[in-house]
């Protein structure tokens, strides 16, 4: 299994800093969804288990005593009958070996047993053996579960496998969501504060102004205002934080009350994803493809199975073995005798209203039903790897620009609030170069939480990591 994510303890009342990296690694092992794919991914391989054993050798050995004490009525030698008291005991003991043929479906097997009676009334006791008995038996014209099961039960298999990590990186990808929110929070709250130490800064300079004459009393009240609106727009931003924090934590299965303090880190992986790559590595590792292929299949079983039960049955039995009796447990064994016993059951149906032909008819139709969902499905699926991956290449230019913007804004800010203190722009000119500043810095967290989510849900479809150039290799949970 794959090894845990060990972090810093942390107690209440500290803070704990989390790249996104250190997010997703911790994500990735205790989030309930990850959680549940490794659940999910161990039952499919126990069921997987389950049908490789179908496949192998068996052996059993079994036993059944029974002790007989009671008034039966027996069949005499002249074909009379009568009740007579019994008081037997009769004890068994057999060894079977069993091995399923999985491309005639039947079933190949070898006992060897041993049988006792035991006459408690004149303590007379005698002996049944067969040392060796062989049998097969067959159904022939019947339906074939080990032959479809071959078929489907690998499948489901592979899916499960790549199902467990196509989940792990939406993990990432989910992380990457409640991270930004948490981030964009975080801004928010981080703008609020320097919103409202400079609105009153301003304020009070204003005050200073207004007592000379050289600005009115409507500007004054004007930043007073701005002082207000920022004080309360500082307590929503620090709810929506508290909020964010909470919901991260509890996603990356945080349970004591720290306070996260996330690290954005502003470079992003420099690549340029081909279509045509990006659509060859989803068909070859997401699990998508693979559940298509796989109700094909199931379709086809049904249709079999339906066909097997609607026509003429057949059940052949063969076994050949040694028998003997004695009152002495090697007098058993000596100069067994031959025994053989054939079966053969046969079963047409005459007169079944239809039922057999109709069930052959819906099993045909749910064919093509699926068949025709799974050529939309596949469709859906690339043009849906395509559109990805044409968002991606475009996102990381919305990135740059993002980021450029908010460096201008916050520069542009920053001269007009130099502006509005020498006295040469309006307050309303500063309140604009503040909007925009704090709506591009808002702006380029968004592309950035676009970005990492567009990139892991690539990786999800892909399994490829594209920044490294190779594909990932995610551990599978040990059973």
């Amino acid at each position: 299994m794959a090894a845990l994510l060990f972090m810093p303890a942390a107690t209440a009342g500290e803070t704990l800093e989390l790249t996104l990296a250190d997010a997703i690694a911790r994500a990735q092992q205790h989030s309930p969804e990850a959680q549940a794919a490794r659940h999910t991914y161990l039952a499919a391989y126990w069921n997987y288990r389950f049908y490789r054993a179908n496949y192998l050798p068996s052996v059993t050995l079994s036993a059944s005593p029974e002790l007989n004490h009671q008034i039966n009525r027996i069949t005499q030698s002249d074909g009379t009958e009568r009740f007579l008291n019994q008081n037997q005991l009769n004890s068994d003991l057999t060894l079977t070996v069993s091995q399923n043929v999985w491309f005639t479906g039947g079933n190949l097997f070898a006992t060897s047993s041993v049988r006792r009676m035991d006459v408690l009334d004149n303590h007379t006791f005698s002996y049944n053996t067969n040392p060796i008995t062989i049998g097969y038996s067959q159904s022939l014209f019947g339906y074939n579960s080990l032959k479809w099961d071959r078929r489907i039960q690998p499948m489901a298999y592979r899916e499960a496998c790549k199902a467990y990590a196509e989940t792990l990186e939406l993990v990432a990808a989910q992380t990457c969501n409640l991270f930004f929110i948490l981030a964009s929070a975080q801004a928010d709250r981080d703008i609020a504060m320097a919103n409202y130490a400079s609105a009153d800064t301003l304020f009070r300079y204003a005050e200073g102004r207004y007592r000379i004459g050289t600005i009115t009393k409507n500007e004054m009240l004007q930043l007073e205002i701005n002082k207000l609106n920022e004080e309360a727009n500082l307590l929503d931003a620090q709810t929506n934080v508290e909020d964010a924090t909470q919901s991260l934590r509890s996603f990356l299965g945080l349970t004591q009350p720290v306070e996260l303090r996330v690290l954005t880190e502003h470079r992003i992986p420099q690549v340029e994803v081909a279509a045509a790559h990006a659509l060859e590595l989803a068909y070859a590792c997401s699990p998508d493809p693979e559940a298509h292929q796989r109700r094909i299949v199931e379709g086809k079983n049904n249709l079999a199975r339906a066909k097997a039960n609607a026509g003429l049955k057949a059940d052949l039995y063969l076994q050949f073995g040694l028998s003997q009796t004695g009152d002495r447990l090697d007098d058993a064994y000596r100069r067994p005798l031959n025994q053989q016993y054939v079966s053969l059951s046969l079963s047409l149906p005459i007169l079944d209203w239809g039922r057999g032909k109709g069930q052959v008819r819906v099993a045909r139709s749910q064919l093509a039903l699926t068949e025709t969902q799974v050529a939309q499905q596949r469709q859906d699926f690339e043009q849906n790897v395509v559109r990805m991956v044409r968002q991606f290449n475009l996102q990381g230019r919305r990135v740059a620009i993002a980021w450029r913007t908010d460096s201008t804004a916050q520069q542009r800010n920053e001269v007009a609030r130099r502006l509005y203190l020498q006295g040469k722009s309006t307050v309303l000119d500063w309140n604009a170069s503040v909007s925009e500043k704090d709506a591009a810095r808002r702006s380029y967290i968004q592309a950035l939480q676009q970005f990492w989510a567009l990139y892991y849900g690539l990786r999800s479809l892909t399994q490829y990591d594209f920044a490294r150039r190779m594909p990932l290799s995610h551990t599978l949970p040990e059973p």
